[in-house]
This record gives structure tokens, sequence and C-alpha cells, in this order.
């Protein structure tokens, strides 16, 4: 067995590598040789993932968007689709972070961070696990509230704003607007670059549980 299989799809830096393979006097030397190799992939500078060939895991994307940049969490359209609440498919990995915006190209995909201050990244968060690794990820109100909040052009003055928005332009289940926990909504509406768009958001959905 490889000793990178005990890594699993975990991100790496050069510390873990080096206690992997004890012995090793030039660690860096080591990464770019198993690089070669293709037994790891570079993400970043100092950030490696083993190669499923090595470690028998599938890599998880959101995992590392989570590791790549942080503190960060998975959002807008790449949460909703993970949800099944649009039909869309996302090619690329979208965070939220309390960071600078950035984005990355790497062999595993491209990852985009969009910035945020804290109180508002603290609102409807949730902690996913799956294969036996845990990652960051909006819920389904946070993941829409972002989209709102980062979409250029989205303005959501009326409800009628707010039926076109989400039937016609992002195509969601408008069915998954009655479980939605109008609580963490209010949480972003407080402290939303866009509060009147969210509220607004807040009215349409009490007005749909209502009819």
């Amino acid at each position: 067995m490889s000793p990178l299989a005990k890594l699993g799809n975990v991100p790496f830096d050069l510390g873990v590598l080096a206690s992997t393979f004890p012995g090793t006097k030039h660690v860096t030397e080591k990464a770019r040789r198993l690089e070669a190799e293709g037994k790891i992939m570079r993400v970043k500078r100092g950030l490696y993932v083993a190669s499923p060939d090595e470690t028998g895991k599938t890599l998880n994307r959101y995992l590392i968007a989570n590791h790549l940049y942080g503190p960060s969490y998975v959002s807008l359209q790449t949460a909703l689709r993970h949800y099944g609440l649009i039909p869309e498919r996302v090619h690329m990995v979208q965070s939220l972070t309390t960071k600078h915006a950035r984005s990355f190209d790497t062999p595993v995909g491209h990852f985009t961070y969009e910035s945020c201050d804290k109180d508002y990244f603290a609102a409807g968060v949730r902690v996913e696990r799956e294969d036996g690794i845990t990652y960051l990820i909006a819920t389904p109100e946070k993941a829409l509230c972002d989209l709102i909040n980062y979409s250029k052009g989205v303005n959501l003055r009326f409800m009628r704003d707010v039926a076109c928005y989400l039937e016609e332009d992002i195509r969601l289940d408008m069915d998954t607007l009655r479980r939605f926990d109008l609580s963490i909504i209010e949480r972003c509406a407080a402290h939303s670059r866009k509060g009147q768009n969210i509220n607004t958001l807040i009215k349409f959905i009490r007005h749909e549980r209502n009819i």
C-alpha cells in the first residue's frame, strides 16, 4: 500500500508530506518528484492532494475549496445545484470567504471566492459529512441569499421581481420554498449588502405559503 493512502482525499501541506515519508531530507524535492510521477497534485503553492490511484479515494472538490482559501464555505449556484434546487450544471466551485475575493485554476478545477464580512458569513452555514470527511457549505436558504447578493443586475423591489428571478432566471424548484427556514434568510437580510432584496424575498415566501 502506498504511504499516500493514509492521507485519503484531504488536502495536505509539506509538513504532512514530510511526516508521511519520514527520513526525507528535502521534502520540496520529494513533492516535485511525486507530482512528476502523477502521485500527487499541487492545487496551490504548498498545498497538495494525493491521486485517487494512490489512495483509492475520490477527490472531493468541496473539501478542496475549503482548504484552498479560507475561512470559506461552498455556496451560490454550486450549493444550489448540490441540493438539486436548480437544473443547470455548475462546472466551477463557488464559495464565500471573509478574505479578499480570489479565483484559482487548479488541476482539479476552477475555484472562485466572493468576499463578505464576518457577521454575514456566520449565518446559514452547515457542516456536511460525506464519506468520512466534512466540509462547510451554505444551507439552501443561504446559498439563495448569496446568489442574490453577488449576482449583477439583480434588483428585487417587488414580489413580481422575485417570482421572475426565481422561476425564469435561475429556474429554482419552487416547492422547496415552503421548507425554507425564514430565520436564516432574516439573519442574512440583517447583514446583507442587498438587504432590501432579501426582505422582498422573505415577503414573497410568506405570501406563497399563505396561498
